[in-house]
């Protein structure tokens, strides 16, 4: 499903890439010929097919050629860190997730700081995750969940890609916030903890909708909500775990950062130019099936959810003692 999602992302860029062709004008800031988007995950997941469709429109808007380089590892520490030791001249931009986020809420080391070692520049999407379960369970709404969870606490297990992941800790801030308490088991990578979920050896996964699809598609796996605090349109049908969950919102973003200390003009421009193509067609297409939307930010309020993302993530990760060595 994932070299779908990349040979989609390139046949949409390439498709769009006429609308955007728009001459530099005089004035504005001068980016580097050659520059690149770091990837901190695998070709072919749904990062790396963003900034695959990004990368040509991004081109044609500053004059320049734009390649996509993933550097996956640890999280996706490794691709972070070099863009925070990259010089801040514009050549180089860092395309994460929120999880950039809780490995900074969850690692005991990190070789940068999430947020002085970065500036902040344009929110691409922003959207839910999906809380399901296997379909061999009992459970046909959050409601019954819930109930089910309060009657026998400790007993209805989740899984998670590991601990520490955005989850696992989303996972967690549900159970706190619709007071239960469930067992959680960590797998290596959300796709093993799905096959299990989808066999019935475990009970629930939070997750983003594209990697449960096809189970759902099986009859296996059953959606019940959606992480965020409000409807959405692209899931009518599933309500927001708010409302069971008082207060419980926990979305996840796709989002470009520079190294800090790159010029404010520089960053201004990436901000207005990657706001508008953020909302084309092309991008929008590849946020969808996830139920993300574009979020056109200024860099100071980009700047004010990281941080406002980073106390949330790390007050849940104290709570719980979630720490990765």
């Amino acid at each position: 499903m994932q070299r779908s999602i990349a040979r989609r992302a390139l046949v949409l860029a390439a498709a769009a890439l006429p609308a955007l062709c728009l001459a530099q004008t005089d004035g504005e800031p001068k980016f580097p010929p050659l520059m690149k988007i770091v990837v901190p995950f695998s070709a072919g997941a749904s990062n790396d097919a963003i900034a695959r469709v990004i990368a040509p429109l991004l081109a044609a808007q500053l004059g320049t050629t734009v390649i996509v380089e993933n550097r996956p590892g640890a999280t996706g520490m490794i691709g972070a860190d070099f863009v925070a030791k990259s010089p801040p001249d514009g050549s180089v931009l860092l395309l994460t997730s929120s999880s950039f986020l809780t490995a900074a809420a969850t690692q005991s080391r990190q070789p940068y700081d999430a947020l002085t070692s970065f500036t902040p520049v344009s929110m691409i999407g922003n959207g839910p995750m999906v809380l399901a379960v296997g379909a061999s369970t009992p459970f046909k709404s959050a409601t019954d969940l819930v109930s089910a969870a309060k009657a026998k606490p400790g007993v209805i297990t989740f899984g998670t890609a590991g601990a520490g992941s955005i989850a696992h800790l989303a996972t967690e801030m549900f159970s706190d916030a619709a007071k239960i308490k469930m067992m959680h088991i960590p797998y290596k990578g959300a796709a093993n903890a799905l096959l299990d979920m989808a066999g019935g050896q475990i009970d629930l996964m939070i997750s983003n909708y594209s990697s449960i699809a096809p189970q759902i598609h099986a009859g296996k796996v059953q959606p019940l909500a959606i992480t965020s605090a409000h409807l959405n349109p692209v899931f009518p049908d599933l309500p927001p775990l708010a409302n069971v969950a008082p207060g419980f919102t926990a979305e996840n973003w796709v989002a470009v950062f520079v190294p800090a200390a790159t010029p404010a003009p520089m960053v201004t421009r990436l901000n207005q130019v990657l706001n508008q193509i953020a909302a084309t067609p092309e991008v929008k297409a590849i946020l969808e099936p996830d139920g993300a939307l574009p979020e056109a930010m200024t860099t100071s309020q980009l700047a004010a959810r990281v941080k406002d993302d980073l106390q949330m993530w790390k007050k849940i990760a104290v709570d719980k003692k979630i720490f990765i060595e």
